[in-house]
């Protein structure tokens, strides 16, 4: 019994450490510049170090105790993470606006942040006032500053007045989907326009710590370990980007596990209701689809495609055409079009052919998982796809590691949390050398322990399912050829 107390004990000791460290840095450092970053990478150390730690000691306490100290270790942490606010974007600005103008029965694709049209809905917290200084010729100029802020300058589209706003990119529209900006929406029907960030971020607590629970029941039911749970429920990142900073990747990373769960439980129409749910969030869900159709698809794929459609239709009945926002203009800015923004990808090649390429590598890796995966078990397919998809795209913004983190989770393999660490690294020291060691690292990591699990004769096995795979594809083709052959005869 004492040993218990022990284990316990230290476990716990670190978690409420780890808790500590997470409110103090939400608490006491500004917003991430180039002059925080020492700071920030400093204080992302150490919370890590802690989670890490927490989680080897929680290996021996007793598998009596882990649940209950993996949900009050995640309370803890999500409730440390809403002691301030946003601290490494702005984004939840833009969420914040584009719920409250819904509330007025606009839609959010229709007018920019900017536009006079909405000037009399703009609450001082997301459109703080223009300060005036005097100009060394002696006249009044306006400028856009506040301490510990990111704030924006525009210009009323109507009269030219300067616009202050913490809202990136004020002068296009929205690029968020229907299920996000449903979120929203709900959000600021119920708080109205001048609660600030504190709704979100809790909803965002709510969600981590509701979906520890979803995963510690998840690991109970199919005799896997109930520690794995911590994975997701301690882990820095997710309390840092989906509670501090109340990313609505969040949501989708949710919707993504709900369907996977489901469509495990073999409810195939109600698991494509989540993941139609989950692509409307973000879209890049769509790349938790192929681990999940390999019975019975046509649930899936008619569930998500009918709940991506519903969800789009009040939008475009309201905005037409324009629901698609800066979609277009975003994957643009961010350099997908022309393939520079594949930091990993193009070390290895030009610009020209990293596109091609990204898409080759992320297509052959969702056709093997659709081969490979049984949707009763999808969880090591979906940390594959996911986790290929973001080393090959590798985005600048560590929160699109959020729909990866349930996955390490449910399978265990803690060395692929070195995904979301490369994406940090890329966040607080954006150097181009050092964007593509991190990722390079985390790939290595990731080989150098699969095959430590796979242990002797892997190779061999693994040769042997390509085979099975190669016979799988030319019977599907056989059996194609045959029906297009009788349906020609008719």
């Amino acid at each position: 019994m004492r040993k218990v107390f022990v284990t316990v004990g230290a476990a716990g000791l670190v978690v409420a450490a780890l808790a500590s460290a997470v409110g103090w840095g939400v608490v006491q450092l500004p917003f991430l510049d180039k002059d925080a970053r020492t700071s920030f990478v400093t204080w992302s150390a150490i919370c890590w170090a802690l989670f890490a730690l927490a989680v080897l000691l929680l290996r021996f306490v007793p598998t009596r105790a882990v649940a209950a100290l993996v949900l009050i270790g995640s309370t803890a942490i999500g409730g440390a993470a809403l002691l301030g606010p946003p601290n490494t974007s702005t984004d939840p600005a833009r969420y914040a606006w584009d719920g409250i103008v819904q509330t007025q029965g606009v839609s959010p694709y229709e007018y920019t942040p900017d536009a006079g049209q909405l000037r009399d809905l703009r609450p001082d917290w997301i459109f703080p006032p223009a300060a005036d200084f005097t100009r060394d010729d002696g006249t009044i100029g306006q400028r856009c500053s506040q301490p510990d802020r990111q704030i924006h300058r525009a210009y009323d589209s109507q009269t030219g007045d300067v616009v202050c706003t913490a809202i990136n990119r004020p002068d296009v529209p929205t690029i968020y989907p229907p299920t996000a900006e449903l979120y929203f929406w709900a959000v600021r029907a119920v708080v109205g326009p001048d609660a600030q960030f504190f709704p979100l971020q809790l909803l965002g607590g709510v969600l981590v710590v509701g979906s520890t629970l979803a995963l510690l029941t998840a690991l109970r039911r199919r005799g896997l370990d109930p520690r794995w749970a911590a994975l997701w429920g301690w882990c820095p990142l997710v309390f840092a980007e989906g509670v501090t900073n109340s990313h609505v990747d969040l949501l989708g990373a949710v919707f993504v596990l709900a369907a996977s769960l489901l469509v495990s439980t073999g409810r195939g129409w109600r698991g494509g209701i989540a993941i139609g749910a989950a692509i409307a969030t973000k879209l890049i869900p769509v790349i938790a689809a192929p681990a999940l159709l390999r019975h019975k698809p046509h649930r899936v794929i008619v569930g998500a495609i009918v709940t991506f459609a519903v969800l789009y239709v009040p939008y475009v009945i309201s905005t037409g055409i324009a629901v698609l926002g800066y979609l277009p203009g975003y994957l643009t800015e961010e350099g997908y079009e022309d393939g520079s923004r594949f930091v990993f990808v193009s070390a290895f090649m030009p610009d020209a052919l990293t596109t091609p390429v990204v898409v080759l590598v992320v297509g052959v890796t969702a056709l093997l998982v659709w081969l490979k995966t049984d949707p009763s078990n999808p969880w090591l397919g979906q940390l594959v796809m996911i986790g290929v998809t973001l080393t090959a795209v590798s985005p600048r913004y560590p929160w699109y590691a959020l729909l990866l983190i349930p996955f390490v989770a449910m399978t265990g393999r803690a060395e692929w949390l070195a995904i979301p660490l490369a994406l940090l690294v890329r966040q607080l020291e954006p150097t181009m050398m050092l964007q593509r060691s991190s990722l390079a690292t985390a790939l290595l990591v990731i080989i150098v322990v699969s095959l430590w699990r796979a242990g002797p004769g892997f190779a061999d096995r693994l040769l042997d399912g390509f085979d099975d795979d190669r016979r799988r594809v030319r019977r599907l083709f056989r059996r194609t050829t045959a029906s297009a052959e009788i349906s020609t005869a008719r």
